[in-house]
């Protein structure tokens, strides 16, 4: 069974950071390109952060650019995301999500982490 499971949410002042950490288990993370999504209410969700499987692109959402960074480690089998200089536009429902290519496009998600930022 795949599980993705995020961590690291909460509550954070603006200007502060958090790092949300995804584990990832019942799959080969090294086969998988990596993904941070978020979501908030009553808007799609969006692409915040990817890593390709062999973690050598990486891309951000304009909005993120040189504040939030992705990176992954196979060997632990997670994805991380660390995110700094936040503030109230982030606060989201942050998803972990790996896309796999085997004749056919293989989705998984994870269930999600709530950030807020607030003072």
């Amino acid at each position: 069974q795949v599980q993705l499971v995020e961590s690291g949410g909460g509550l954070v002042q603006p200007g502060g950071s958090l790092r949300l950490s995804c584990i990832a288990s019942g799959l080969v993370l090294s086969a998988f390109d990596m993904s941070w999504y978020r979501q908030v209410p009553g808007k799609e969700r969006e692409l915040v952060a990817s890593i390709t499987s062999d973690g050598k692109s990486v891309t951000y959402a304009d909005s993120v650019k040189g504040r939030f960074t992705i990176a992954r480690d196979d060997a632990k089998s997670t994805v991380a995301l660390q995110m700094n200089s936040l503030h109230s536009a982030a606060t989201a429902v942050y998803y972990c999500h790996g896309r796999h290519f085997n004749f056919r496009i293989i989705d998984y998600w994870g269930r999600g982490t709530q950030v807020t930022v607030s003072s």
